[in-house]
């Protein structure tokens, strides 16, 4: 499968309006398997205000490994609507929003991509935050950084993790305690794409840089 261009930003910064979303899939490519599970919160002013979530029938057998990380079975989605008919609506309730998710980047994101453009026809060009970024920033002292340690740590229920609605509460509830680190640790943000600064050191000496280098390359002397 060839990389996708992303469409959108990706943007590390608190922001009060966005939508959180979590797919559950047959396997882990994007290129080859199917989405089985669509969930999102959409929050205004950092406050839940609507819910997206359904089952999707992948037309396909759902193999026992994914089963055994989401639960999700063959019996459970065979009355589900088909991905062509859940994803118009999906993409109308994101539809100007940033994009909240972990690991969306290097996952959910390639298979949103992928439906879009093949059942639809059109790009998803939302701007995006992927927690699994912010919490490596906000959160160093961790060693690990799945959704799960990143909820233990701010004591958040994670009951029903791996099912997309219960991972979507997790990381919308994990993105509000992070945002207000950043907050705090008064984090400055690139002008140009929306990434950190960060103080970095190079030949002529120390000066900040976006965490989004190197498809950003804004720099500020110290």
């Amino acid at each position: 499968m060839a990389t996708r261009q992303f469409t959108g930003r990706r943007l590390d910064q608190y922001a009060e309006n966005y939508v959180v979303f979590d797919l559950e899939t047959t396997g882990i490519s994007a290129g080859e398997d199917s989405i089985i599970e669509i969930s999102a919160i959409k929050v205004k002013g950092h406050e839940p205000v609507a819910e997206f979530n359904t089952l999707v029938n992948p037309g396909t057998h759902i193999p026992a490994g994914a089963t055994n990380v989401n639960g999700i079975t063959d019996d459970m989605v065979r009355k589900a609507p088909g991905l062509k008919e859940v994803l118009p609506e999906f993409l109308s309730f994101i539809e100007g929003e940033i994009l909240v998710g972990h690991n969306i980047q290097s996952f959910d994101l390639l298979f949103l991509y992928r439906a879009a453009e093949e059942l639809l026809g059109k790009k998803v060009e939302n701007d995006y935050i992927d927690t699994l970024f912010m919490a490596k920033a906000c959160l160093p002292q961790l060693n690990r950084y799945r959704l799960t340690d990143i909820s233990a740590y701010f004591q958040i229920d994670t009951e029903g993790a791996h099912r997309a609605l219960a991972d979507c509460v997790m990381n919308q509830r994990c993105y509000e305690h992070m945002g207000k680190l950043q907050q705090k640790e008064e984090v400055e943000i690139c002008p140009q794409c929306g990434g950190i600064l960060r103080r970095r050191s190079g030949k002529f000496g120390e000066f900040y840089g976006c965490s989004n280098f190197p498809q950003c390359r804004f720099t500020r002397n110290v």
